[in-house]
């Protein structure tokens, strides 16, 4: 039997792997990526309030819409690292931007293009919330109270 979180990590997966294979960004393929991976940005385009977000699109301002979309997206992360190294940029986003990049766990997509790397850390988080997704079993242990007089055990001489 499969899990939702199961079923979000293939999709997930699937939007990277068609992310790695792309040279250059589409209107339709960022569509794509914003209709399956991101449901926040998806209910806000529906209400109409992400406008400028629109625009940058049409204007296939990529990094630009990119980055917008990952703030929209996933308000808890933030941009960790940017870099274009040996062909390719590589883009870290982070929950804890300020531990040690040793004690992090970042989203991490690496592309030759900028603003897939973004998309592909983006997708990256996504997957990784997925996988994390709270159990419905609860994590604490449930103790029944059990029927006792409190008495005070400390010694105040």
């Amino acid at each position: 039997m499969l899990s939702i979180g199961s079923d979000d990590t293939e999709r997930f997966e699937r939007l990277a792997d068609e992310l790695r294979g792309t040279r250059e960004l589409k209107p339709n393929l960022f569509a794509r990526i914003v209709a399956d991976a991101c449901t926040r940005a998806s209910s806000l385009a529906r209400a109409g309030k992400v406008r400028s977000f629109d625009r940058l699109i049409l204007a296939e301002a990529w990094t630009d819409a990119a980055l917008s979309l990952v703030e929209l997206e996933l308000p808890m992360w933030r941009l960790r690292r940017l870099v274009y190294d040996g062909g390719e940029w590589l883009c870290s986003l982070s929950r804890h931007p300020d531990v040690p990049i040793e004690f992090d766990e970042p989203a991490e997509g690496r592309h030759e293009t900028r603003a897939v790397a973004i998309l592909l850390s983006l997708v990256e988080a996504k997957r990784l919330l997925a996988a994390t997704a709270p159990v419905s079993v609860p994590s604490v242990p449930q103790v029944r109270p059990v029927a006792a007089d409190p008495f005070c055990c400390d010694n105040f001489r």
